[in-house]
């Protein structure tokens, strides 16, 4: 009932139930007018079609990767393979998926991972308080992100999942909006240049002072990053030995 209502809800989802919805309707309607020789081709590419997506989606969901992820590429396999079986009933009926899709990229945006889990949402000042005021944990782990950024989107999950099992009294998780406070991208050595790679950026802060970024800086360029997953994360700011360190009573 939850993706039920988020689909009728969520523009980006509804428009792309819509459009691979009325696929079922034209190939209803095309049945009439093609060819047996071309009715049996075209099942057999259904099938294919159907059977590839199939094994893209399992493989998809068996990596290390947020739902958010898994469902931008696998809509993304999805309007691959409609867009290549509709050219086999008509060339025009496939451009007109490609505008459709094309109108609802523009319009549209995929939805964020909407729960905080134990984090909270910060203003630049609120953080900046927080951290020099000394009287709440010792450590912060914070997100910066905006939601213009589909890799932000894709990794929304990522933190607010992670602080339901490391948060206690030493480590905290909050969560910053470049969007909403886009001065505050240059404070913390932000670039919000999607060129960059730096959306989102993940600061480990210890007593007020940085002590480790993800993704780090480089004045070559844009380097590649990895897939951002909740295991990366883990590993890249030790956060297992936080815990530990936490329970040892360090």
């Amino acid at each position: 009932m939850d993706w039920l209502n988020r689909m009728l809800s969520e523009p980006y989802y509804f428009f792309h139930f819509l459009a691979f919805f009325s696929y079922f309707i034209v190939r209803s309607s095309a049945a009439s007018v093609l060819s047996p020789h071309i009715i049996y081709h075209l099942f057999r590419r259904e099938i294919q079609a159907v059977l590839a997506f199939s094994v893209l989606a399992v493989v998809k969901m068996t990596r290390e990767e947020s739902w958010e992820d898994f469902i931008a590429n696998t809509l993304f396999y999805a309007k691959v393979l409609l867009f290549g079986i509709s050219l086999i009933i008509d060339y025009h009926l496939a451009l007109w998926y490609l505008v459709v899709f094309l109108v609802i990229y523009i319009l549209t945006q995929q939805p964020a991972f909407q729960k905080l889990g134990t984090s909270s949402r910060l203003t630049p000042l609120q953080l900046e308080a927080l951290l020099t005021e000394g009287k709440t944990t010792r450590f912060w782990l914070v997100e910066f992100r905006a939601l213009c950024s589909s890799t932000c989107i894709r990794a929304s999950r990522c933190l607010p999942e992670l602080s339901i099992t490391y948060s206690n009294k030493n480590l905290s998780f909050g969560i910053v909006d470049l969007g909403l406070f886009p001065n505050a991208a240059e404070k913390f050595g932000i670039s919000l240049s999607g060129s960059m790679g730096q959306l989102p950026t993940y600061i480990l802060f210890e007593n007020a002072a940085e002590v480790i970024r993800f993704p780090e800086f480089s004045f070559e360029g844009k380097l590649p990053n990895p897939p951002i997953t909740k295991q990366l994360l883990s590993q890249h700011f030790g956060l297992d030995r936080l815990l530990i360190d936490y329970v040892n009573g360090k």
